[in-house]
C-alpha cells in the first residue's frame, strides 16, 4: 500500500486537551448519544481578544460582530454577550437569529441585521435599535416606510456595495479589473441612486457608513474594495452626509490542517489519481472538481484551502497592512486618516478551535474494492458534520473505547459513511487514513467544527436524531459540562455537574 495520506487536524489549547481526554468524551457520548457537539465557550472569548489585538496594533476603533449563522449555539452567543459592549456585537441574518441574540443578552445597539430581510425582520430590527446593513435602494425604501408607518425612531444603516473596479496602468490605456461579483450589495456604478435614496429618507435613517461582502480569499481584492468604500464615503461627505463606519464583512478564514506538507501531498496525489497514474483515493473516483480529459487534468478543485498559514486575525492584519492600489497607503492608514471606525463580521474564524463533533462507530466491514479498504459506518450523517459540504477536508481523531486493548495497530484507509439509507450519505468522499482499524463502540472526533459544520445543515431525515450540543470547561483536573441551552457566563456552566 502507498504511504498513508494524512490530513491531520490543527488543534490548539484548550481543544487539544479536550481531544486528549478520551474517557471524558466517551462518557459524554454514552450519556447524550451520537452524534454529539461539544463546545468550549471560553475559546470564543480568546478569539475575540486576538482580533481586538489587531485593532490595537493599527490604532483602530470599531466593533467585532460575530456572524451568528456560523453556529446555532446559545452558549457561544451568551459568552460573547458578556464581552465589552463597545467591542463585540452580533451579526444576525433572520428574525429568529435576531430574537435569539436578544434572548442571549445582546442589546439592540450591539446587533447588525444583514442578509435578505422581510418586513418582520426589518420591523423588529428597527424597533430594538439594531443597525441595518442594506443591500439595495429598494430595501432602504421598505425600511423607511415601516419606520414612518409605525412611528419608530431613526434607524442606523450601512449601505453594502459591490462591483468594485480598479484601473491598472495609465489612464484609459489601463486595464479594468472587476472584483468578484456578489449577489449582496448595490453596484458602485449605481451609487447615484443610492445616495439620492439616503438623502430622501434622512428623516427615517441615520447613514452610518458603507460595507462590502466578498466571497474570496484574495487579500488584494478585499483591499481594493476597502479603498473604494473609503472613496465612496468621501463622495458622501461632499454631499453633506456624515458616514463614519466601514464594515468589511468576514471571510478571514481558518487553518484546518496542521501541516503544509500533508496538504501539498494530498492535493498532488488527487491530481495523479484523476490522471490514473496512482490508485483511486476517493469514493468511485470523485475528483472534487477535477476531471481527466484525454490525459489532461481539467477543472478546478472545489476545496477550501485547508492549510492556511495566515488566517483569522492574521488575515485581518494582512488586509490592513496592504497598500491601497490607488491611494498607495495601507488600508489601516486610510481608516485612521478619515477617522472611520472598522466593523468586521467573522463567523468561522471567531469560533476557530471552539468545538468538536463526536460520532460513534456502528460497524466496520471491508469495502467493495480490491485495495483492502474498509467502510466505517457512523451514528451520524453528512448533515450532522458538514465540513466536506463546505469543501473542508481534514482527518478525524480516533478515540478507542478501550485504549489499552486497542494497541498501536497499523494505518488503514477507510471510507466514512453515515446513518441514512442513501448511497450518497458519505461523511467524506475521500479515503481517510486512521492509525488503526476502528471497532464498533469507538468514537471519531471531528475537530474544529464550530464554524458552519456542526449544525448548519443538520436535519431530521429518516427521524435520525440531530446532535445535541454541550458546553464544557476545564476546572482544575476535571472537565465540567452542561447542555448548551443551560450555559450562562455568570456561573460555572450554569451550576451543572458533569
Amino acid at each position: 500500500m502507498d504511504a498513508p495520506l494524512y490530513l491531520r487536524p490543527r488543534v490548539e489549547p484548550p481543544l487539544a486537551a479536550l481531544l486528549a481526554d478520551g474517557p471524558f468524551l466517551h462518557s459524554l457520548a454514552d450519556a447524550l448519544g451520537s452524534p454529539l457537539n461539544v463546545l468550549l465557550p471560553e475559546a470564543v472569548a480568546t478569539n475575540v481578544a486576538r482580533f481586538r489585538a489587531v485593532y490595537r496594533r493599527h490604532r483602530l476603533t470599531g466593533r467585532v460582530y460575530f456572524a451568528h449563522k456560523a453556529n446555532r449555539s446559545s452558549a457561544l452567543l451568551r459568552r460573547l454577550a458578556a464581552e465589552d459592549p463597545g467591542a463585540v456585537g452580533v451579526d444576525v441574518a433572520s428574525t429568529e437569529e435576531l430574537r435569539h441574540a436578544l434572548g442571549c443578552g445582546f442589546t439592540g445597539d450591539r446587533i447588525m441585521a444583514t442578509g435578505p430581510k422581510d418586513a418582520a425582520f426589518l420591523w423588529l430590527a428597527a424597533r430594538v435599535g439594531a443597525t441595518v446593513n442594506l443591500d439595495s435602494p429598494g430595501e432602504l425604501e421598505r425600511l423607511s416606510a415601516l419606520v414612518r408607518a409605525h412611528g419608530l425612531g431613526r434607524v442606523a444603516v450601512l449601505v453594502r456595495l459591490s462591483g468594485f473596479e480598479h484601473t491598472t496602468g495609465n489612464g484609459r490605456a489601463g486595464t479594468r479589473l472587476l472584483s468578484r461579483r456578489s449577489r449582496f450589495g448595490t453596484p458602485v456604478r449605481d451609487m447615484e441612486e443610492l445616495l439620492s435614496a439616503l438623502e430622501h429618507n434622512a428623516d427615517t435613517v441615520e447613514f452610518a457608513g458603507a460595507a462590502y461582502h466578498l466571497d474570496t480569499t484574495g487579500v488584494e481584492e478585499k483591499a481594493r474594495a476597502l479603498e473604494q468604500c473609503v472613496l465612496f464615503m468621501d463622495e458622501c461627505r461632499a454631499r453633506g452626509l456624515t458616514p463614519h463606519t466601514l464594515d468589511i464583512g468576514g471571510g478571514f478564514g481558518v487553518g484546518y490542517v496542521a501541516e503544509a506538507e500533508d496538504w501539498e501531498r494530498w492535493t498532488s496525489a488527487l491530481t495523479e489519481a484523476v490522471l490514473g497514474v496512482r490508485p483511486p483515493m476517493t469514493w468511485r473516483g470523485h475528483g472534487y472538481g477535477l476531471r481527466n480529459e484525454g490525459g489532461t487534468v481539467r477543472g478546478a478543485t472545489a476545496l477550501y484551502p485547508a492549510y492556511r498559514p495566515t488566517a483569522g486575525p492574521g488575515y485581518l492584519d494582512e488586509i490592513l497592512s496592504l497598500p491601497a492600489p490607488v491611494l498607495g497607503r495601507p488600508a489601516a492608514t486610510l481608516l485612521l486618516d478619515h477617522l472611520h471606525d472598522l466593523y468586521i463580521e467573522p463567523g468561522r474564524s471567531l469560533v476557530d478551535q471552539c468545538g468538536l463533533s463526536l460520532a460513534r462507530v456502528l460497524d466496520v466491514r471491508p469495502a467493495d474494492t480490491d485495495a483492502g479498504h474498509h467502510l466505517v459506518h457512523l451514528a451520524m450523517n453528512a448533515g450532522d458534520m458538514s465540513l466536506e459540504e463546505h469543501g473542508v477536508l481534514v482527518d478525524p481523531v480516533l478515540l478507542p473505547r478501550d485504549e489499552a486493548a486497542a494497541g498501536d495497530g497499523e494505518a488503514v484507509g477507510v471510507y466514512l459513511t453515515g446513518n441514512l439509507c442513501l448511497e450518497g450519505d458519505l461523511i467524506t468522499r475521500r479515503l481517510v487514513f486512521l492509525p488503526r482499524l476502528p471497532q464498533a463502540g469507538d468514537l471519531l472526533a471531528f475537530a474544529n467544527t464550530a464554524g458552519y459544520a456542526m449544525d448548519f445543515r443538520a436535519h431530521h431525515a429518516q427521524r435520525q436524531p440531530v446532535a445535541r450540543t454541550v458546553a464544557v470547561e476545564r476546572r482544575g483536573d476535571t472537565w465540567r459540562w452542561c447542555p448548551d441551552e443551560d450555559y450562562w457566563p455568570i456561573t460555572p456552566l450554569g451550576g451543572a455537574v458533569g
